[in-house]
Formats: C-alpha cells, sequence, structure tokens
C-alpha cells in the first residue's frame, strides 16, 4: 500500500490562476519545501506559462505547509562534481531570471522559514509580504557554500552593500520584524496572514495597466546604470504606452470619472 499522505507526496509546485492572480505554490511539506529539483522544474515552467499567460495578470510566490523555503535540498545532493554543481546552479538560475526579469509582478507570501535559497528566492520577487512570526536566514556559510540564486544581487539591491554583508557573514536568524526594519521584508501581517494579504495586494494589482506594470518593473532593474540611460529608457517606455490601448482606456476612464478597465494591450 502506498502512502498518499500530503508528507509523503513527490515535491512539486502547484498553481492556481483566479481573477489575473496565478498562486504558484512550493510543495515539498516533510523538508520546509527545499529546492529539490523536481519542485525547481516544476516551478520554472508554471513561471513560464504564466509570463505567457495574458490572463496571468500577477504571481503570487508561496510555500505549503507554514513554512516559505527551507533552501536548497541538502539531502539530494550527494556529492556532486565541480561540473555537477555549476549544471545545478545554471538549473536555478533560469527560476531567478524568471522571477526578475519577467514582466509581471510578483510577490512573496512568507510564512515560517525562508532560510538559505529561500531567502534569494524571497529577496527576488518584487514585493515581500511576511508573516510575524516568519523568519529569514542567509546560512550559507554554515554549510560551507556561498549566497546563491543571485542573493549577492538581489539582496544588496534591497537593504544595501553593508547590510548585505552582515546578514550573509553572520548567518544569523532574522525575525520579520528586523527583516522589515533592513528593507527585505516590504509589509508584515498578522500570523498565518501572510498569504491573505499578498492576495489583497495581487487583486488591487491586477486591475491596474499590465503594460505598465511591466515598464516600470523593467525600468527599476535597468536602474543601475547612468542618469542618462535610465531617462532614455523612460522615453522609450512611455513613448510606447503612450500608443497603446492601457493609455487610452485609462485616460478616458479618469476624464470620464469611471473605474478604468485595462485590456493589456
Amino acid at each position: 500500500m502506498t502512502d498518499a499522505s500530503p508528507e509523503a507526496a513527490p515535491p512539486t509546485t502547484h498553481a492556481r490562476l483566479s481573477d489575473g492572480v496565478l498562486e504558484l505554490t512550493l510543495s515539498y511539506p516533510r523538508r520546509r519545501n527545499a529546492l529539490a529539483m523536481e519542485l525547481r522544474a516544476a516551478l520554472v515552467e508554471h513561471l513560464e506559462r504564466g509570463l505567457a499567460d495574458p490572463e496571468c495578470r500577477v504571481i503570487i510566490l508561496t510555500g505549503e505547509g507554514g513554512h516559505f523555503c527551507a533552501g536548497g535540498d541538502i539531502s539530494g545532493m550527494g556529492r556532486p562534481t565541480a561540473m555537477g554543481g555549476r549544471r545545478r546552479m545554471m538549473a536555478g538560475h533560469r527560476m531567478i531570471r524568471l522571477l526578475v526579469e519577467g514582466e509581471k509582478p510578483v510577490i512573496a507570501a512568507v510564512e515560517g522559514h525562508a532560510a538559505g535559497a529561500g531567502i534569494s528566492m524571497a529577496a527576488a520577487c518584487d514585493i515581500v509580504v511576511a508573516s510575524e512570526t516568519a523568519t529569514f536566514t542567509c546560512s550559507f556559510n554554515k554549510v560551507g557554500l556561498v549566497p546563491d540564486l543571485g542573493a549577492a544581487w538581489t539582496l544588496s539591491r534591497r537593504i544595501g552593500l553593508g547590510r548585505s554583508k552582515m546578514v550573509m557573514l553572520l548567518g544569523e536568524a532574522m525575525p520579520a520584524a528586523e527583516a522589515a526594519a533592513l528593507g527585505l521584508v516590504d509589509r508584515l501581517a498578522p500570523a498565518g496572514g501572510a498569504l491573505e494579504a499578498a492576495r489583497a495586494m495581487a487583486r488591487q494589482i491586477a486591475t491596474r495597466s499590465p503594460l505598465s506594470n511591466a515598464m516600470a518593473k523593467t525600468l527599476l532593474n535597468r536602474a543601475t546604470g547612468t542618469l542618462g540611460e535610465l531617462l532614455q529608457a523612460e522615453a522609450d517606455a512611455q513613448g510606447l504606452l503612450y500608443a497603446s490601448e492601457d493609455f487610452l482606456e485609462g485616460s478616458s476612464a479618469f476624464l470620464e470619472k469611471r473605474t478604468p478597465v485595462f485590456p493589456g494591450g
């Protein structure tokens, strides 16, 4: 007889699309949603589909069983070779690129632990909503590894270089309130309420112009060059938006004093 309990289920990522909001749930509860290769592959597949689906306007990333993500699946790594470890990382990089570079807003809903690669995943999202009882830990140096999945880029952009060094070198667990004070967490929610708070935020974002949101996210990602480079990118983006159906609908609704319904074109 096979064990049909959720704890015995293979690692994966579940997807649910409703009212323009795609919820992606990391599902490996017996290991606090550690990033097993099967879970990563499923997450990449769902992200690619969601980013290509015009019905999807916002993505929520969360975890099953009261935790966000405990990081890499150490139990499944064995003793990789240097090249094997590099290939493993390249597979994870696809996932991070989709979160960061994909044009649709991504909200992390964090309960419980976000440790190791879990903190990297949260930092790669556009907005982080965390339960007041959540814990963030950048603990790579406790297993002899470097912070990965883009953490040196995403975390330093969120909280600054000096604070990122402190978080990475100490490797200490941070309560959600401290993570919020540093700038890693954008909004705190009551215990058990991170997902519902993220849903409320996602529903609000989903009513806004998807083209505007896409362009804004792209501009922010490109805001590491000179002011002149950013202003040129801004002019390019705004020029395209002036000719869009979203701008026509938004400006018409403003003048007519009604709620806009953006077509996304």
